[in-house]
């Protein structure tokens, strides 16, 4: 036989795997300390790094916990999305008016900013944590919002000045707004510390807090004024004709 052929040792894996037809090799991660997000990032990047080196036959494939973060990253996504409008839907019914909500979610832009700018300033990767603590931040950045343009709805029809009317509003819930924003940001500053799963979590809303209660204690206000300012001198010009 040594005539023949070369005899060496070498190992082969106990179990073939196969998905159609075609055998596959089992290639297992386990994320520990880290967010999935940022582990499946830094599997990608080696695949891509191999991509070159590999056969024409051959492909890479990823499943798993991966897969399934992917599919609910769309779900999430769809869920906001449908958070967005049906609290608008709601505010519109509260409200009787189509006006009023779209003022109080204006607030949302600085929350989505806020939380993107908070994710890449501490190289956080978006994850499930991150999307389920975008959520939470615009509920509560909608609540305070909704705070400033009650109140400046109330002043609004004792004096009929729509600037007074907004900088009263964001003068009597500055401290409210504060104070709840502040409870919110405090609460999840331990979470947001460390590499752990719900860091993500943690760093998306104080990001998301932060920049909306800006927003909303002066953006909200000011476009508000900007909004009725307009209405009502178009009413008075209607009603001296």
């Amino acid at each position: 036989l040594g005539n023949v052929a070369s005899i060496s040792l070498m190992g082969t894996p106990g179990a073939i795997s196969h998905r159609n037809i075609m055998p596959v090799f089992d290639i297992f991660v386990s994320p520990e300390g880290r967010d999935l997000g940022s582990v499946l990032a830094d599997v990608e990047e080696v695949i891509h790094s191999l991509e070159s080196e590999m056969p024409k036959s051959a492909a890479f494939e990823i499943h798993g916990q991966a897969e399934v973060m992917r599919h609910t990253f769309t779900e999430l996504l769809i869920g906001l999305l449908a958070a967005i409008v049906l609290v608008y839907l709601l505010l519109v019914v509260n409200f009787q008016s189509w006006l009023d909500p779209f003022i109080i979610i204006t607030a949302l832009i600085g929350a989505l900013a806020g939380i993107a700018w908070s994710l890449f300033v501490t190289h956080t990767y978006i994850s499930v944590p991150a999307l389920t603590g975008a959520i939470m931040t615009m509920g509560t950045g909608t609540a305070n919002s909704i705070l400033v343009v009650a109140y400046a709805r109330e002043r609004l029809r004792d004096h009929g000045n729509a600037l007074q009317a907004a900088i009263e509003a964001g003068k009597v819930r500055f401290r409210p707004v504060l104070m709840t924003a502040s409870a919110m940001i405090l609460g999840m500053l331990p979470m947001s510390m460390g590499n752990s799963q719900n860091a993500p979590l943690g760093r998306a809303v104080i990001g998301g807090l932060l920049v909306a209660t800006v927003f909303t204690l002066f953006f909200v206000p000011c476009v508000y004024a900007i909004i009725y300012k307009r209405r009502t001198a178009q009413e008075e010009e209607q009603r001296s004709q």
